[in-house]
C-alpha cells in the first residue's frame, strides 16, 4: 500500500520539506499559534508554532494533542519543550522524517502522528485551547475541501490578518477563514504563497532572469514586476494547468548560467487568449508556489504574433546535482537520450510517468547491503529520475494520454517501456521537477505483457500470490463495503475474475496466498469463495481445495495467509501447523501475520514437501513502541521485528512442526524485506537458498515502489530441497502495470470504468506472483 495524495512531497526533496518562517505583524495577544502544518509521505510530518507576542514564551506545560479518525479522545500527546522568542517560531518534526526536514526542527518526537483528516489541538499550561486544526469528533475521510478538514496541499500557512488561533476544535474547520490558499476545489493549485505576504512593492520592469534569480527562491518574491517574453507553452484550456510559460528570446538572455530564462504565468491574464509564439508583456505578483517561481494575478498584453521560439535546452539524466535543473525552470527542454519508464503508479490518477536513464531504477537494498552502500545507491537514483506529466492539473484525467492516443485495458504503458522525443517545459510541482510536454513522446514496448509465466522445468509447481485484500463481503453476495478490498459486489466480481484468471494462468499445484480476508474457513469465507471460483473456472479434473488449520481465524489481523492446492496433484500429509507468538515470543503476531505451514505428499511420487507461507510486518508503519526504529540504513521501519520473525521461522521449521519427517522445506510469501536485507540474510544463514537470486539473476523483481523495483516476494529452499528445484520466476502481470487498470470503479469516469477493465490477469494485484518448479526425489 502506498500514498494516493498528489500533494505529499517527495521524501528526499529538501526544497519542499523546508518549513518557511512565517512573517506575521501587528498581533496584539502574546500567545502561541499553529503557524504551519506539513504532512509528507511516511513520517515526513511537522508543525510550526508562532509566538505572536512581544516577550519570549517558555514552552513548559504546552502540549499538542492528536485526535485520530474522528475520536473525541486524544490518541497521542506531545509535550513541547524549549523557548520561543518574540515573533519567533518553534518547529516540531517527526524524529523518523527526512533528515532535511529534521534539520529545520527545534524539537523532534516519535510515535504515531496525524494523517490529513485528523484533528490537532494546541493547549497551554492550564490545559486551555490556544489553537486547533480539524474538528474533534468528526472524521471527514478523504473529503478534502468540505470545510471540515485540512486543505489538500497539506502545507497551510496562517494569514497575516489573524490575531488569534481557532480555540473551538468542535467547530468545522474552515481554511478560508484563517489560512492562505486557493479555493479547496481547485486541486491543482492549492497551497501557500510561499515567502512573504500578499501585496508587496512594485519592482517595475525586469528581465525574466532577474525574476528567477540565481537561487531556488526569487529575489523579487512578493513584488509586482513587468516582464516580456515569448509564449513557449500554453496550458490555459479547461482542465489544464491554468496558465502558460514564457521564455526570453535568445538575444535577450543574460550571461549567468545559474539563472533561468523561463517563467510560469498562472491565471487567466485579464482574458487574453495567448498562443505559442506570441510575444507578451505581463504584469504580475512574483510568488513561490511550493518551490516554483511564478507570476500570479497577471495582466497580459500581446505585443506581436508568430515570433520565433527561443532555443530548446538539451538536458540528460542522471543529473549532476539535485538542483541542476533549477537553471531551466520554466524553459523549453528536451531530454536527449532514450529513457526507461520506471513507474506508472500515478498514470491514471494524475497523468504522471517517472522516467530514468540506463534502465529501470532498483531498490537499493535489493542490490547492495543496507547502510552506506544502499544510501549511496539511493542518492544516485534520486539524480536519475524525472516526471513526465500530461499538462493537466486535475485528478483522474480522461482520456489518459499515455500511451498515445490513450490508455485502455489492452493498450497499456508498463514499467520497462522505453521512450524518446521527450520535449516540453520544465515545471516544478509536488516536490518533483517534471516535463509538461509540448509534443507527444514516443513509447516503445520494450517490456511487453507476458501471456504466461516464463517456462520452467519441474513437474510440481508452487506459487506465491498476494491477492490484494480479497474480501468477499458476507459470503452470500452482500455485506459490502468491507473494511478492505472491494467497495461493492460489482467491484468484488471484477476483482475475483482477475485473481482467478491469474491463479489459473500460473498453472500451479500449491499456492500460498497473502492478503486474503481473515474470516475463517466456513463455506462463506473468502478462501472458500476463491476455491469455489477456481473450481468453476478450471478445466475438468483440476480440483482445488484449501488448508484448514482448524482455527476460527489465523491471528488477529484483518488479513491472513492461506494455502490452496490441486487435489489431483498433491494431498495434505497430516495437519497444518501455525507459527505465532504463543509458539515463539520472538514472532510478534500483532505485527507479523502468523505463518501457515503444511506438508504435502505428491501423488505421483509419494515424496513430501513442507510449504510455509508468510506475510511479515510491512515497512509502512512504525514499530517505535517496540524499540524497533527505522535506522536510516535503507531497510525502513520494523526491520528488527522482521529479523526476529525470520529467526523464529527457521528455528520452528527446523523442529519439523508438521511432523513430516522430511527435510524438504520451502519458505514462500511476502517477507516485506528486499534481497539484501537482514531478514533474508537470517534465512540464508540457516541454510536456505534464495531461488529468485539463483534462477533470476540481477534483474529479479516483484514490486515497484516510488519508481524503484525489487522483490519482497520470496522463495527460499532448504538445503535438501534446493537441488530438486528446477526453476523459479516471477510472472510480471502486476508490478509493471498502472493501478488504474485494476478492478476498482472509483477514480474513473463512467466511460473508463468499462474501457480500463478486462477480466485478464493484468493488474490483479500490486505484487507479481512467484512460480517455482520442483522435481521431488530428483
Amino acid at each position: 500500500m502506498r500514498r494516493n495524495d498528489r500533494f505529499k512531497p517527495h521524501p528526499l526533496t529538501a526544497a519542499l520539506l523546508a518549513i518557511a518562517t512565517l512573517s506575521v505583524h501587528s498581533m496584539a495577544s502574546a500567545d502561541l499559534l499553529i503557524s504551519e502544518y506539513l504532512e509528507g509521505s511516511g513520517n515526513n510530518k511537522a508543525l510550526e508554532f508562532y509566538n505572536t507576542g512581544e516577550t519570549a514564551i517558555s514552552l513548559d506545560g504546552y502540549r499538542v494533542d492528536f485526535y485520530f479518525n474522528g475520536s473525541t479522545s486524544s490518541g497521542r500527546t506531545i509535550a513541547l519543550t524549549g523557548d520561543v522568542a518574540p515573533s519567533g517560531v518553534h518547529v516540531l518534526a517527526h524524529e523518523s522524517g527526512d533528515p532535511a526536514l529534521q534539520a529545520k526542527a527545534n524539537q523532534r518526537g516519535g510515535g504515531s502522528w496525524y494523517n490529513g483528516d485528523d484533528a490537532i489541538v494546541l493547549r497551554g499550561p492550564s490545559g486551555d485551547i490556544l489553537d486547533s486544526i480539524g474538528q474533534v469528533g468528526f472524521d471527514p475521510g478523504s473529503a478534502w475541501g468540505s470545510g471540515q478538514t485540512q486543505t489538500a496541499d497539506r502545507t497551510l500557512t496562517r494569514k497575516a490578518s489573524v490575531r488569534e488561533g481557532d480555540r473551538n476544535p468542535n467547530d468545522a474547520f474552515d481554511p478560508a477563514a484563517q489560512w492562505q490558499g486557493y479555493p479547496v476545489n481547485t486541486f491543482a493549485y492549492l497551497g501557500q504563497y510561499g515567502e512573504g505576504e500578499p501585496g508587496g512593492t512594485d519592482a517595475g520592469r525586469r528581465a525574466i532572469s532577474e525574476v528567477q534569480g540565481a537561487g531556488d527562491v526569487s529575489p523579487l518574491v512578493n513584488q509586482t514586476v513587468i516582464v516580456e517574453g515569448i509564449v513557449v507553452a500554453d496550458f490555459q484550456a479547461e482542465g489544464e494547468l491554468g496558465g502558460f510559460f514564457i521564455q526570453a528570446p535568445d538575444n535577450e538572455t543574460d550571461d549567468d548560467p545559474r539563472t533561468s530564462e523561463g517563467l510560469y504565468i498562472y491565471g487567466a491574464g485579464n482574458g487574453v487568449d495567448v498562443q505559442v509564439g506570441d510575444r507578451v508583456r505581463v504584469r504580475g505578483l512574483v510568488t513561490e508556489f511550493n518551490g516554483l517561481t511564478e507570476l500570479t494575478s497577471p495582466q497580459v498584453s500581446v505585443l506581436a504574433r508568430k515570433q520565433p521560439l527561443p532555443s530548446v535546452a538539451q538536458i540528460s539524466l542522471p543529473l549532476a546535482a539535485a538542483d541542476a535543473l533549477e537553471r531551466y525552470e520554466g524553459m523549453q527542454v528536451r531530454l536527449t537520450q532514450t529513457l526507461t519508464v520506471s513507474e506508472v503508479y500515478d498514470l491514471g490518477r494524475y497523468g504522471e510517468v517517472v522516467l530514468s536513464s540506463g534502465g529501470r531504477l532498483w531498490i537499493p537494498t535489493n542490490k547492495v547491503s543496507p547502510g552506506e552502500p544502499a544510501l549511496r545507491l539511493q542518492a544516485q537514483n534520486d539524480l536519475n529520475r524525472i516526471v513526465l506529466d500530461d499538462g493537466r492539473s486535475g485528478q483522474n484525467p480522461d482520456p489518459i494520454r499515455y500511451p498515445s492516443p490513450e490508455l485502455d485495458a489492452y493498450r497499456t504503458l508498463r514499467v520497462g517501456y522505453e521512450v524518446t522525443d521527450v520535449q516540453g517545459v520544465l515545471h516544478y510541482l509536488a516536490g518533483s521537477y517534471r516535463i509538461q510536454p509540448t509534443q507527444t513522446p514516443k513509447f516503445v514496448a520494450a517490456n511487453p505483457r507476458p501471456a504466461s509465466p516464463q517456462s520452467i522445468d519441474g513437474r510440481l509447481r508452487v506459487a506465491s500470490f498476494n491477492v490484494l485484500n480479497y474480501f468477499n463481503g458476507d459470503g452470500r453476495g452482500a455485506g459490502f463495503p468491507t473494511s478492505r478490498g472491494a467497495n461493492t459486489r460489482e467491484e468484488f466480481d471484477r476483482q475475483r475474475d482477475k485473481i482467478i484468471a491469474a491463479i489459473l494462468g500460473a498453472d500451479a499445484h500449491i499456492i500460498g496466498l497473502m492478503e486474503i480476508e481473515n474470516d475463517g474457513y466456513s463455506e462463506h469465507s473468502a478462501i472458500a469463495d476463491l476455491v469455489a471460483g477456481l473450481n468453476a473456472a478450471s478445466r475438468s479434473g483440476d480440483r482445488y481445495a484449501f488448508i484448514d488449520p482448524k482455527r476460527d481465524r489465523l491471528g488477529t489481523d484483518q488479513i491472513a495467509v492461506g494455502l490452496i492446492y490441486r487435489q489431483d496433484m498433491v494431498s495434505p500429509h497430516k495437519d497444518a501447523a501455525v507459527l505465532d507468538g504463543s509458539v515463539d515470543p520472538r514472532f510478534n503476531d500483532t505485527r507479523n501475520r502468523p505463518v501457515l505451514a503444511q506438508t504435502f505428499r505428491e501423488r505421483r511420487s509419494g515424496e513430501r514437501l513442507t510449504v510455509a507461507v508468510n506475510h511479515l510486518k510491512s515497512k509502512g508503519s512504525s514499530c517505535d513502541d517496540l524499540g524497533d526504529k527505522d535506522m536510516g540504513d535503507g531497510q525502513g521501519n520494523c526491520n528488527l521485528t522482521r529479523v526476529r520473525a525470520a529467526q523464529a521461522l527457521v528455528d520452528w521449521l527446523g523442529r519439523d512442526p508438521t511432523r513430516s519427517y522430511d527435510p524438504d522445506r520451502l519458505i514462500i510469501g511476502d517477507l516485506n524485506a528486499y534481497a539484501k536485507e537482514d531478514p533474508i540474510n537470517v534465512i540464508r544463514a540457516a541454510g536456505y537458498t534464495d531461488l529468485l537470486a539463483s534462477f533470476g539473476g540481477e534483474k529479479t523483481y516483484s514490486y515497484v515502489f516510488t519508481g524503484q523495483s525489487g522483490y519482497l516476494d520470496h522463495g527460499l529452499a532448504s538445503a535438501s530441497l534446493a537441488p530438486q528445484v528446477r526453476g523459479a520466476t516471477e510472472w510480471h502481470i502486476n508490478a509493471d502495470e498502472p493501478r488504474v487498470l485494476d478492478y476498482n470503479l472509483e477514480f474513473k469516469t463512467p466511460r473508463q470504468q468499462s474501457m480500463l477493465y478486462s477480466a485478464e490477469p493484468y493488474r490483479a494485484s500490486d505484487h507479481d506472483p512467484l512460480v517455482i518448479g520442483i522435481d521431488l526425489g530428483r
